[in-house]
């Protein structure tokens, strides 16, 4: 596993590095048209869960292959019979995010994302806790607070990306394979969970530049 994690950050960061001497190289330094922003929403609903989730970016086109990006990831999960039955949990996650896509073509991509999650959780006990807890049997703590690394890596397709037009539609799967203790995408028995992404990414100044 930590070749895999060693691989993929010198894969990322040897063509973020070639990336910019490109450019260098061709004089073109920076272009307000390579801006872009974005980001995708989370929504979840079953009769046990509700997940609910934003995580907005901004970044900038390195080449015609390469994007890089910083934004923040915000998610609200709302749980109901864990960790007992008619127990409720309710879990916020707030954190830093930095992303680099490479485009072999210009409709699918792979990424890897990295990620820093401040995970603040708070259990509310239903009837059979609360008998646990008058009676002092109860082996959970009502609030906790952790935070903990994640690496996302992945692909994805996209509605089309072409020189002068970064604005498009994007579905997207990646797996956690950093899979450390607390991460919030792994299931209750350490197992990892795909990891499935919507939204949009929409390129900014590119008004005149968008049929070249």
């Amino acid at each position: 596993m930590k070749r895999i994690i060693l691989s993929a950050f010198v894969l990322f960061s040897t063509g973020a590095l070639f990336a910019q001497q490109e450019e260098t190289e061709s004089g073109k330094g920076f272009k307000k048209e390579n801006l872009f922003t974005g980001g995708g929403v989370t929504l979840s609903f079953s009769n046990v869960s509700t997940v609910l989730g934003a995580t907005p970016h901004f970044g900038y086109s390195l080449t015609k292959w390469l994007d890089a990006a910083v934004g923040v990831n915000v998610n609200y999960i709302s749980e109901r019979d864990n960790p007992n039955v008619l127990d409720k949990v309710r879990q916020t996650i707030v954190g830093p995010i930095s992303f680099v896509r490479i485009f072999p073509v210009n409709f699918l991509f792979v990424q890897a994302q990295y990620e820093h999650s401040f995970i603040s959780q708070k259990i509310i006990p239903g009837p059979y806790s609360n008998s646990l807890i008058n009676a002092g049997l109860f082996p959970y703590k009502i609030k906790t607070t952790s935070d903990v690394n994640s690496l996302l890596v992945g692909g994805g397709y996209t509605s089309g990306r072409s020189p002068g037009n970064n604005t498009f539609y994007y579905l997207s799967i990646m797996f956690d394979v950093l899979g450390q203790q607390n991460s919030p995408y792994l299931d209750n028995f350490q197992r990892t969970l795909p990891i499935i992404k919507a939204g949009i990414n929409v390129g900014l100044f590119q008004g005149k530049n968008r049929n070249r």
